[in-house]
C-alpha cells in the first residue's frame, strides 16, 4: 500500500492520491514538441477550442429543441431564435462553429500531407485523424437535420438512399436507418440520438486516441528531421534553451497556440455577428414538404467535393448505371484517405517542396478538390455536368498515379495519364452523345480501376529526397 502523510495543502493532497503533478509533468510540462515550426501547428489547438464550442452552444440548443417533426422546425426558428433571450446567438455560434469546424480539419489534414506527417512510424496518427474527420462528418449531417427545415428533410432523403446501393443489405439497411420506408418522425429522434449523444462520444473517445498516437513519434516538424527528443529534453532541462531543439508543451508551446487561437476567434466571431448567413442555407427556412421538392439538392460546402464525385459520372457505363458509377467512385473517396501513408512510396518525411512530382501532385489535389467543392454547389446541368466528371475522374487519377510519383515510375505515370486522357475524350463523346453506351468506354473504366486499385500493391517504396 502507497504511503500517505498529512497534505498541507489540497493540492498536496490530490497528488498522493492521484500522482497529479506526474501526470502534468507526462501530459504538458515535460512532453516535448519541435521547435522548427509555424502556425500552422496551432489548428490542433483551434479544433479542440471549436468542438468545446459546439459541446456548450448545443447544451443551451437542447433546452429548447423539440425531437418531433410538428415540433422541430417552431422550436429552432420561433423559439430559439425569437422567444430566447440570445437564443439567436447560440444558434448562430453553433451554426458558424459546426461550419468552420471543417475549415480547421481541411486545413489540419493538408499540412499533414504537405508535411508528410503520416508515415515513419506516424501511421496512427494519421489514421485517427482521419477517424476524426469520417466522425465529425457524420456528426455535422445528423445536426443539418435536426432543424428539419426544406433541405435538411431532402438532404436526408438523399443520403440515406446511397445505403440502398450497397449489395444484398442496401434496401433493408435504409429502412433500418430511416426507422421507416420514407424519412419521417423516427428518422429525426435516430439522428437526434446521434447528434447529441452517440457522435459526441466517439468524437472525445478519438480525441484521446489521436493525442495518444502522438506520444511515441511525437510531433513532426516542417523540415521533417529526426530530432532525439530525449537528448534535445536533457539540454533544455539543463538551460540550454537556446541550442535545444524542442520546448515543452506547457507553458511555451501552448502559449503560441494561444495567439494564433486569438486571431482566429477575431474572424470566428466576425463570422458569428456579421457572415452567419454562410453557415445557414435560405432553402432551409422553409418547413420540410416532403411534396415539394427543392430544384437544386446540395450538402454544406464541407460536404460539396465527395457529392460532386458521386454525381460526377452522368452516364451509363455498360451494365453499371451512372448512380452504380457515382456509388464506387464516392465511396472511393471517402474512405482513400486513410491509405495515403502506404499509396505514398518514398520513405522520407520531408515538405512537398523538397520532394520534387509530389509538390505538383499535392497542389494539383488541392485545387482539383477547390474544383470539386465550386460545382458541387452548381446545378448539374449543360457543360457543369461534364466539368464535374471531369474533377471527379481527375481526384481518382491522382490517387491512381500518387504510387507511380513518389516511387518515380515514369513508364506507369504516363500510362495513368493516357488513361486519364482517354477517360475524359470518352465522357465528352458521351456527353455530345456521340459515343453511346458502347464497348470502348467500359473497356476504359476497367482498365482505371484495376489500375487503380493494384498500383499501390504492385510499385515498391523507395527511399530518397526525389
Amino acid at each position: 500500500m502507497a504511503h500517505f502523510t498529512k497534505a498541507n495543502s489540497l493540492h498536496e493532497w490530490l497528488d498522493q492520491r492521484l500522482a497529479i503533478d506526474k501526470l502534468w509533468k507526462v501530459l504538458a510540462a515535460e512532453y516535448w514538441i519541435p521547435k522548427n515550426i509555424n502556425f500552422l501547428w496551432a489548428m490542433g489547438v483551434v479544433l479542440m477550442t471549436m468542438f468545446t464550442i459546439l459541446l456548450i452552444s448545443g447544451i443551451f440548443l437542447l433546452m429548447y429543441y423539440k425531437p418531433d417533426t410538428k415540433l422541430a422546425f417552431d422550436s429552432v426558428n420561433y423559439t430559439i431564435m425569437q422567444e430566447v433571450w440570445y437564443g439567436w446567438l447560440w444558434r448562430h455560434m453553433h451554426a458558424v462553429a459546426a461550419s468552420v469546424v471543417f475549415l480547421v480539419i481541411y486545413i489540419h489534414m493538408f499540412t499533414g500531407i504537405y508535411y508528410a506527417s503520416y508515415k515513419r512510424g506516424r501511421e496512427m496518427i494519421w489514421i485517427s485523424g482521419m477517424l476524426l474527420f469520417v466522425t465529425f462528418s457524420a456528426e455535422a449531417f445528423s445536426g443539418y437535420m435536426l432543424p428539419w427545415g426544406q433541405m435538411s428533410y431532402w438532404a436526408a432523403q438523399v443520403i440515406t438512399n446511397l445505403f440502398g446501393g450497397i449489395p444484398f443489405i442496401g434496401d433493408d439497411l435504409v429502412v433500418w436507418i430511416r426507422g421507416n420506408f420514407y424519412v419521417s418522425d423516427p428518422t429525426l429522434t435516430r439522428f437526434f440520438m446521434l447528434h447529441v449523444l452517440l457522435m459526441p462520444l466517439i468524437i472525445m473517445m478519438i480525441i484521446g486516441l489521436h493525442f495518444y498516437t502522438l506520444r511515441i513519434p511525437h510531433v513532426n516538424n516542417q523540415d521533417g528531421e529526426e530530432i532525439d527528443f530525449d537528448t534535445e529534453a536533457e539540454k533544455y532541462k539543463a538551460g540550454q534553451k537556446k541550442e535545444a531543439k524542442v520546448i515543452p508543451f506547457w507553458p511555451v508551446f501552448l502559449s503560441k497556440d494561444f495567439f494564433v487561437l486569438g486571431v482566429f476567434m477575431i474572424f470566428y466571431f466576425y463570422l458569428v455577428f456579421y457572415h452567419y448567413d454562410f453557415a445557414m442555407d435560405p432553402i432551409n427556412f422553409d418547413p420540410a414538404n416532403p411534396m415539394k421538392t427543392p430544384p437544386h439538392i446540395y450538402p454544406e460546402w464541407y460536404f460539396l467535393w465527395s457529392y460532386e464525385v458521386l454525381r460526377g459520372f452522368f452516364f451509363n457505363v455498360g451494365p453499371l448505371s451512372a448512380m452504380d458509377m457515382g456509388l464506387i467512385a464516392f465511396g472511393i473517396a471517402n474512405v482513400i484517405f486513410f491509405f495515403l501513408p502506404w499509396f505514398d512510396k518514398n520513405d522520407e518525411v520531408a515538405p512537398a517542396a523538397r520532394r520534387g512530382g509530389f509538390q505538383i501532385w499535392f497542389w494539383l489535389m488541392v485545387i482539383d478538390m477547390i474544383v470539386l467543392t465550386i460545382w458541387g454547389k452548381l446545378p448539374p446541368t449543360g457543360f457543369n455536368a461534364y466539368i464535374g466528371y471531369v474533377a471527379a475522374v481527375g481526384f481518382l487519377a491522382l490517387w491512381a498515379a500518387l504510387p507511380a510519383v513518389t516511387a518515380r515510375k515514369k513508364g506507369l505515370l504516363w500510362f495513368v495519364i493516357f488513361m486519364t486522357l482517354a477517360l475524359y475524350i470518352a465522357g465528352y463523346l458521351e456527353y455530345t452523345k456521340a459515343l453511346g453506351n458502347g464497348f470502348v468506354i467500359v473497356t476504359l473504366f476497367v482498365i482505371f480501376y484495376l489500375l487503380f486499385f493494384l498500383n499501390p500493391v504492385m510499385v515498391k517504396n523507395r527511399g530518397g529526397a526525389r
